[in-house]
């Protein structure tokens, strides 16, 4: 199965935003954008909220009925490991590979030394078309990268065969994350990967690698985005270099979890995938359930209120709701309003505190990314949650395609 040049994830923790989500595709494929949608949803997301990888299936089917959609559109398992794919496999043609906790594990020390031998043309200056500087390659640099990384991508290659085994066949797509870990990987450990990959013979369709800088939950990126920008050139340098090199599905492509709303790379990332004439995935997950709580304090009434009830539940729980996403979230708690301030708001300064608008002076980062995992709250309020969902549909819905098209679809597709 093979994924179109440019696809975005788009969770919906709740499964009431499939129409708006889609509707958002369709107005960039009428503006000249083909974009695959992608349906993901993880393991944890599954268990907070009571759903099951069945439910994001009938969503995406129904959405896609319902509006007339006739193009490529996907259901990812996402970031799961060799314990889940049974429970994911038969609604799922995505999965998300995550093998970040294998990465800094050895593997036996005969495959490494065997890994390093046949990689032993590289070693040298090696030119890739599209980065300045030659690659510097030694030994040791070999050697480092298979004793962080092998074991990683031998554990990918049990996790896909167990995906076709249970599937009965390997028409899916294939993603390997290594983003969440704690450092982002060089170009030249990149090429090194790609070239394990293909040795374990895994039909990679997206790869999602750790890039420098944060990508903190529901805010912009935190970091130096020319040195990102440079980074990624350089990673899709090397991502065709290696497709040619070593086999790999011509179809390979990048993959970035953004966490939502890094609209400062957009930038950099629309001119390189221009340069490189390359495709990309992008996952948006968790900005749709900010939209949904956007959309119920937007108006008014009883919307406004369990938009606060959230709040003042997720305040009260932050060291929980937060310990999970450590490592993506940036939290000063005394930079938070209480839930006595939030309660006297009204549905303008809600809104304006929570909308990922820098220039905004009421925007709060903090109350952003509290709420950003705080959906464990609107999830234990069961029908009062998504009673209201029902009964604010048409502005909730519009928020949700609007922020999908305008901000994230527009900027990185049809700027």
């Amino acid at each position: 199965m093979q994924l179109p040049k440019y696809s975005i994830g788009i969770g919906d923790r709740f499964a009431h935003q499939g129409k708006a989500q889609l509707r958002a595709f369709m107005k960039a494929r009428s503006s000249g954008a083909r974009i695959a949608p992608v349906w993901n949803k993880s393991h944890r997301e599954h268990t907070i909220v009571g759903t099951r990888p069945e439910d994001v299936r009938a969503e995406a089917d129904a959405a896609t009925a319902a509006m007339g959609w006739t193009d490529p559109y996907f259901v990812d398992a996402d970031h799961i490991g060799l314990a889940q794919v049974e429970r994911f496999a038969p609604a799922s043609d995505f999965f998300t590979i995550d093998v970040a906790e294998w990465i800094g594990r050895r593997a036996d020390e005969n495959e490494i030394a065997a890994f390093v031998s046949r990689q032993e043309r590289f070693l040298g200056a090696l030119k890739i078309s599209g980065i300045a500087a030659p690659l510097q390659i030694d030994r040791q640099t070999i050697e480092r990268t298979a004793a962080s990384f092998l074991a990683a991508v031998q554990e990918a290659e049990q996790v896909f065969h167990k995906i076709v085994q249970c599937k009965g066949t390997d028409d899916f797509v294939t993603e390997i994350s290594m983003d969440e870990t704690a450092q982002p990987q060089t170009p030249v450990e990149l090429l090194f990967i790609l070239a394990a990959v293909a040795e374990r013979q895994i039909p990679a369709g997206t790869v999602a690698p750790r890039f420098s800088g944060r990508f903190n939950k529901g805010v912009d990126y935190v970091g130096d985005a020319a040195r990102f920008a440079r980074e990624f050139e350089d990673h899709l340098a090397v991502l065709a270099f290696a497709v040619n090199e070593f086999g790999l599905p011509r179809d390979l492509k990048l993959s970035i979890h953004s966490g939502s709303d890094k609209f400062s790379i957009y930038g950099p990332v629309r001119r390189a995938l221009e340069k490189f004439d390359a495709g990309i995935h992008l996952k948006t997950a968790g900005t749709t359930w900010l939209e949904e709580i956007i959309g119920l304090a937007a108006a008014g009434g009883d919307g406004l209120l369990v938009a606060k009830q959230i709040y003042r539940g997720a305040f009260a729980r932050r060291e929980e709701l937060c310990a999970p996403y450590a490592s993506v979230i940036d939290i000063d708690p005394v930079k938070l309003p209480s839930p006595q301030e939030v309660d006297r708001w009204d549905e303008e300064m809600f809104v304006s505190a929570l909308r990922h608008d820098p220039t905004c002076p009421a925007y709060n980062p903090h109350l952003r990314q509290l709420l950003h995992v705080g959906y464990k709250v609107a999830a234990e309020l069961r029908d009062r949650y998504l009673d209201a969902l029902e009964r604010y549909a048409e502005t909730v819905g519009q928020n949700v395609t609007e922020n999908l098209y305008a901000r994230h679809i527009k900027p990185l597709f049809l700027a």
